[in-house]
C-alpha cells in the first residue's frame, strides 16, 4: 500500500474493458451537478504506518472537508481545504492529489476510475465557482445598492438581487461546463484519430482503453452540462412564478395603502372637528362619547393588528420517547391560534381555553403599557477587557501557602454576584403568569416545568464565575411596573454558603428558594451541585410546586475552551393534587446521535397516567404534546427496560429562548435582563450587590483596582466573623472570655469562610456543604429572612419575614450592617 502512492500504475488488463463499456451506457449513474453539495467515501493517505484510511468527504461552497464517519458531520470536522487557491492533480487511474501550496496536501484514492473522475469533475466545477465568488467578494466593496424605501421594499430588493446572483452563478456553471466539454471533446477526437492510425495489434488494447476513458469523461461532463441547464431552467421558471406573485402582492398592498390613507384622512377631519368643538364648549359640556369611541377604536385596531401579525415557528422533531401521531378523531379545532397551550389543554374538565382569557386579561397588552410609564433600562455595559491571564503565574506564587489564603483574581469572574445570578431565574416570568391563569392543574404543570428548564438557558455561554456574596449582602429586583413582580435575595449563611430568594407577583404566584452549592473538582471538569428546594405557590388554586436543580458541569478547567453542560433529573411535584412531571437533562456525549442539551419529560397525574410529553433543549425551546394513548412495547432502552410508546397530538411550542442582545460576546454573554441587574438605582439598601465596589470596578474594566478592593472586602469579612465568634464564646462560656481559639481551629474557620478563596478550596477538595444545623455557629441571624421547617418538604429553609419593601418606602436602612 505504501508503494502505490509513488508508482504509476499500468492500465488494467483487457478483460476489464467490457465492464467499463457497461458503465458508460448506464444512464442513471450519479453525476455531480455544478454548485451542489457532493459527498462520498474516499481513501486518504495518513502515514506510512496506517497507509490509506477510509474517510467521508463533503464538497460544499468551494470547501472540501472530511470526517471519519458520517455521524461526525454535525460536530467534528477533521480538516478543510479551500479550493479557490488549491491545485488538483491526477496521479493514476484512481489516485489524485489536492494541495493549496504546501500547507495542506491531501493524497486521495477513489474506489474506481469512474468514481475518481466524478470527483475530479466536481472539484473542478467547485474550484471555478469558488474562484469567481472570491473575485466577486473582492469587488463588492466598490458596488453600492440603491436605498430601499422601507423594510419590505429592502427585503424584496435583496431577494431579487440574490436571485439574480444565483442565476448568474448558474450561467457561469454553464460556461465552465461548456469549456470542459470542449476540452474533453477535443481529447476524445484526438484519441479517435490516433485509433484510426493504429496498425500494430499490440497497441490496440492501450488505445481502446484511452478512448474508453476519454469517452467516459466526455459523458460525465455532458451530463453535468445537462443537469446545469435543467437547474437553470427550473430556477428561472420557479422565480418567474414568485415574481408574478410578488407583483400581484405589491398591487394589493398599494390598494390597501390607498384605503388606509383614505381612512386616516377621515379620522383626521373627525379629530379636527372634535378639537374645534372642545375649544368652543366648556369642559362640563364636552362629549365623552367621542373619547370613548376613539379609545375603543384604537383598542380594536390594536387587537386586529395583534391577530394579523401572529407568527408560528416550525416544530422540530426532538424525541426522547417513542411517539406516533394520534388518530384524527382526537383533533379538535380551536377558536384561536395564539401561541402557548391552546384549548387542547384542560378539555377533560370542560374548562375554557386559556388563550381566550388572555386576550382580555393579559396585563402585558399594549393598552396597559400605554397607561403605566416604564423606566428605560440600560442595554449595554462596558466591553470586557482583553486581559491575558497566566494560570501558572498565579499558582507558582501560592506554593506552600494555605489554600484558604490564595487570592483568586477577578479574571475568573463576571461582574454579577451569585444573588443576581439567582434572580436571573425570573428571566421568563411570563411562564408563571400564564400558569397562574390556568384552570387545569396538569396544564399548569406544563408551564411550571417549562419555567424550570428556562432558568438554564442563560448559562450556555456564561463560563465566568459570579462573585460570592458577603454575609448579609442583599439584592432586590423591583419590576413591579414593568412585569408585576418583586424579588429579594439575601446571603443568609456562610457555613455552608447559602442564599435565600423570595419573589412575589401581582398576577397570583410566589416563588421562594434557598440554594447552597456543593462542588467537586475532577481534574478536567468541575461539577456544581445546587442543594435546596424551589417552591412555587399559586394563590388562586393553592397549588404548591417544588423541585430541585440539576448538576452543572464546567468542562476543560485546566486546558481548552471552557464549556458548560447541565445533566440530571428533576421531579416537579404538585403537593396539593399529586401531579408530577419527571424531567431528564441528557448529558452531552461525543458518541450520541441525539440533539445536544436535550430535555425530555412526562406529566402524569397522581395515579401515574401520562397526559403530556415535553421535549426540547434547555438552551433553545420546549414543546409539549398531548398524550392520547400510551402502551408498552417499544425498543429497549439503555437500562434494558422497554420504552413507553405515547400516541400524541402534534407538538406545539411552549417556550423559546429570547436571542441575546447585539454584542453579547463582548459583554460576558449577558442577556437583556442580566445587563440591567447591576445598573445603579436610587433608594436601594446599603447592602445591595449594586453597591459592591469590587464588582463595580470590574464592570468598568478596572480589574487591578477590583482585585485590591476584593481582598480588602474579604479581609474585612473575616475580621467581622472573628468578632462575632468571640462575642458568641463570651456569651456561651464566660470563663473562657478573652481566650483566643487555637491556630488550627482558626484556620478551619477561615477556610470555611466562603469568600472567593474558599470557592477554590471546596472545589479542589471536592467537599459537600453539610446539612444545616439548628443555628449559625456565630449566632448570626439573617436580616429579612427567618428560619423555618417547610411543611411541604420537611426541610429547614429561610422564609421571607417581611419589612424590606416597607423600609425602602420609608428610606430607613438604619438596621442594615456596614459590609462594604
Amino acid at each position: 500500500m505504501m508503494c502505490r502512492r509513488g508508482t504509476k500504475q499500468i492500465g488494467p488488463p483487457s478483460d476489464t474493458v467490457k465492464p467499463r463499456a457497461v458503465v458508460m451506457s448506464e444512464p442513471k449513474a450519479p453525476i455531480p451537478a455544478p454548485g451542489d453539495t457532493y459527498k462520498g467515501w474516499l481513501f486518504k493517505w495518513t502515514n506510512y504506518i496506517k497507509g490509506y484510511q477510509r474517510r467521508w468527504f463533503v464538497l460544499s461552497n468551494g470547501l472540501l472537508s472530511y470526517y471519519r464517519t458520517q455521524a461526525e458531520m454535525g460536530h467534528t470536522c477533521r480538516g478543510t481545504i479551500n479550493l479557490a487557491t488549491a491545485n488538483i492533480a491526477v496521479e493514476d487511474s484512481c489516485n489524485f492529489v489536492i494541495s493549496n501550496g504546501g500547507t495542506q496536501t491531501y493524497h486521495l484514492k477513489a474506489s474506481s476510475e469512474v468514481e475518481r473522475q466524478r470527483w475530479i469533475t466536481a472539484l473542478e466545477l467547485a474550484k471555478a465557482k469558488a474562484f469567481r465568488m472570491q473575485a466577486e467578494s473582492d469587488d463588492s466593496g466598490d458596488e453600492s445598492s440603491p436605498p430601499a424605501s422601507g423594510q419590505g421594499g429592502g427585503s424584496r430588493n435583496s431577494e431579487v438581487q440574490s436571485t439574480l446572483r444565483t442565476l448568474g452563478s448558474k450561467v457561469e456553471d454553464l460556461s465552465t461546463c461548456n469549456d470542459l466539454i470542449a476540452k474533453h471533446g477535443s481529447a476524445l477526437q484526438r484519441s479517435l484519430s490516433e485509433l484510426e492510425g493504429v496498425r500494430l495489434e499490440g497497441q490496440t488494447s492501450e488505445k481502446i482503453r484511452q478512448v474508453t476513458e476519454r469517452a467516459t469523461l466526455f459523458r460525465i461532463t455532458s451530463n453535468a452540462m445537462i443537469n446545469a441547464c435543467r437547474d437553470f431552467l427550473a430556477l428561472a421558471q420557479a422565480h418567474s412564478k414568485r415574481w408574478q406573485k410578488a407583483l400581484q402582492a405589491e398591487r394589493e398592498q398599494r390598494v390597501r395603502l390607498e384605503e388606509t390613507l383614505e381612512q386616516l384622512a377621515k379620522q383626521h377631519n373627525h379629530l379636527e372637528r372634535a378639537f374645534r368643538g372642545a375649544t368652543v364648549l366648556p369642559p362640563s359640556q364636552s362629549n365623552p362619547a367621542i373619547d370613548s369611541k376613539g379609545s375603543a377604536a384604537s383598542k380594536g385596531d390594536a387587537s386586529d393588528e395583534d391577530e394579523e401579525n401572529e407568527f408560528f415557528d416550525a416544530c422540530e422533531d426532538v424525541q426522547e420517547f417513542i411517539t406516533v401521531p394520534a388518530d384524527p378523531k382526537y383533533h379538535r379545532r380551536s377558536g384561536s391560534n395564539v401561541s402557548g397551550i391552546s384549548s387542547e389543554l384542560g378539555m377533560d374538565d370542560g374548562t375554557t381555553s386559556l388563550d381566550e382569557q388572555s386576550l382580555a386579561s393579559n396585563p402585558e397588552s399594549p393598552q396597559s403599557q400605554e397607561v403605566v410609564p416604564v423606566r428605560k433600562r440600560r442595554t449595554r455595559i462596558p466591553d470586557k477587557p482583553n486581559y491575558s491571564l497566566n494560570l501558572w503565574s498565579i499558582m507558582k506564587n501560592c506554593i506552600g501557602k494555605e489554600l484558604s489564603k490564595i487570592p483568586m483574581p477577578v479574571n475568573f469572574n463576571e461582574p454579577l454576584s451569585m444573588l443576581q445570578r439567582l434572580s436571573e431565574d425570573l428571566e421568563y416570568y411570563e411562564l408563571l403568569d400564564r400558569a397562574a391563569k390556568c384552570q387545569n392543574s396538569l396544564e399548569q404543570m406544563c408551564y411550571v416545568a417549562a419555567f424550570t428548564v428556562s432558568s438554564y438557558s442563560t448559562t450556555v455561554h456564561r463560563t465566568g464565575k459570579p462573585f460570592n456574596p458577603l454575609l448579609g449582602e442583599t439584592f432586590e429586583l423591583d419590576r413591579l411596573q414593568e412585569s408585576g413582580y418583586r424579588s429579594l435575595c439575601e446571603q443568609v449563611s456562610h457555613h455552608p454558603p447559602a442564599a435565600a430568594h423570595h419573589a412575589i407577583s401581582e398576577r397570583g404566584w410566589t416563588l421562594r428558594q434557598e440554594i447552597a452549592l456543593a462542588s467537586k473538582f475532577r481534574g478536567k471538569y468541575l461539577s456544581i451541585m445546587p442543594l435546596g428546594s424551589i417552591h412555587c405557590i399559586f394563590e388562586k388554586s393553592n397549588n404548591h410546586y417544588t423541585w430541585k436543580k440539576v448538576t452543572t458541569t464546567v468542562h476543560n478547567i485546566i486546558v481548552g475552551k471552557l464549556w458548560i453542560d447541565q445533566s440530571g433529573e428533576i421531579d416537579v411535584v404538585n403537593h396539593r393534587t399529586g401531579d408530577r412531571c419527571h424531567l431528564k437533562f441528557a448529558p452531552y456525549s461525543y458518541f450520541s446521535r441525539d440533539v445536544a442539551r436535550k430535555v425530555t419529560g412526562v406529566v402524569t397525574d397522581k395515579d401515574g397516567k401520562a397526559h403530556y410529553v415535553l421535549s426540547g433543549t434547555w438552551d433553545e425551546k420546549m414543546e409539549y404534546s398531548r398524550v392520547m394513548q400510551s402502551s408498552r412495547g417499544g425498543e429497549n432502552g439503555a437500562d434494558g427496560r422497554q420504552k413507553t410508546v405515547y400516541q400524541t397530538l402534534k407538538a406545539k411550542e411552549l417556550w423559546r429562548k429570547t436571542p441575546l442582545p447585539d454584542g453579547a460576546e463582548n459583554m460576558y454573554y449577558f442577556s437583556t435582563l442580566a445587563l440591567t441587574l447591576n445598573e445603579p438605582e436610587e433608594g436601594i439598601a446599603p447592602t445591595d450587590s449594586r453597591r459592591r465596589p469590587d464588582q463595580r470596578l470590574m464592570e468598568q474594566g478596572r480589574w487591578e483596582e477590583a482585585n485590591a478592593e476584593k481582598q480588602r472586602l474579604e479581609e474585612k469579612q473575616r475580621t467581622a466573623r472573628r468578632e462575632r465568634e468571640r462575642e458568641a464564646n463570651r456569651t456561651s462560656s464566660p470563663t473562657e472570655e478573652g481566650k483566643e481559639p487555637a491556630d488550627g481551629a482558626e484556620e478551619v474557620e477561615i477556610a470555611s469562610e466562603p469568600s472567593e478563596t474558599t470557592y477554590k478550596t471546596e472545589t479542589l477538595h471536592g467537599s459537600h456543604p453539610p446539612e444545616y444545623s439548628s443555628g449559625h455557629p456565630d449566632n448570626y441571624r439573617a436580616m429579612w429572612f427567618e428560619r423555618h421547617v417547610d411543611p411541604a418538604t420537611g426541610e429547614p429553609t429561610h422564609i421571607y419575614r417581611g419589612g424590606y419593601w416597607e423600609a425602602k418606602e420609608q428610606g430607613n436602612w438604619d438596621s442594615c450592617p456596614d459590609i462594604f
